[in-house]
């Protein structure tokens, strides 16, 4: 039960998998995970990238201002961190849906959201992310035929979604993005 959609605009996943998770949790579902939230922070600069906590747990800032002209990684591992034990904590409480914004470099080197991916599956909750065309040899190594491509597109992944999370009885409704 690993759903995921491929992009290659920029901004799109973030996009997709933000509004899925808002529909979601306007459905009166649980989830866990992150969504990414890029925000502007002026001409010439490159944008500040927030992790939205789908578990209550606010935002955490994951990349790192290393200036106008660096070409360095600007992720901030230590924030990457934060919002994986953050997400852990809600896996611990209990979900019908992890959501991961993507599966990128740190989940491909076995760092980042993979062991909570991994976590999720082992206790048969479905997992949605998204990946970019560039990581997708990497990610269906890892998937090893899996997954389930889903058309990025809201319908798609929200029709996935419903017919993957086990029905129950509706409770509290999960925490919401703010806008």
């Amino acid at each position: 039960m690993l759903g995921y959609v491929v992009t290659n605009a920029e901004g799109q996943a973030d996009r997709l998998i933000g509004e899925a998770a808002q529909a979601l949790c306007d459905r009166r579902l649980r989830l866990a995970g992150a969504v990414q939230v890029n925000r502007d922070i002026g001409p010439g600069r490159k944008c500040a990238m927030n992790l939205h906590s789908l578990s209550g747990g606010g935002v955490v800032r994951i990349s790192q201002d290393l200036g106008a002209r660096s070409q360095g990684c600007r992720l901030d591992p230590d924030g990457l961190e934060r919002a994986v034990g953050l997400a852990q904590a809600a896996l611990t409480r209990g979900a019908d849906l992890f959501v991961v914004n993507k599966f990128g470099k740190q989940e491909i080197a076995g760092r980042g959201f993979r062991p909570l991916i991994n976590e999720a599956l082992t206790m048969g909750l479905p997992v949605l992310t998204a990946v970019s065309a560039g990581n997708l040899a990497a990610f269906e190594s890892y998937a090893d035929g899996f997954g389930t491509r889903l058309s990025a597109d809201l319908a798609a992944v929200l029709a996935w979604a419903v017919t993957v999370i086990p029905v129950r009885e509706a409770g509290a409704p999960g925490v919401c993005l703010s806008s």
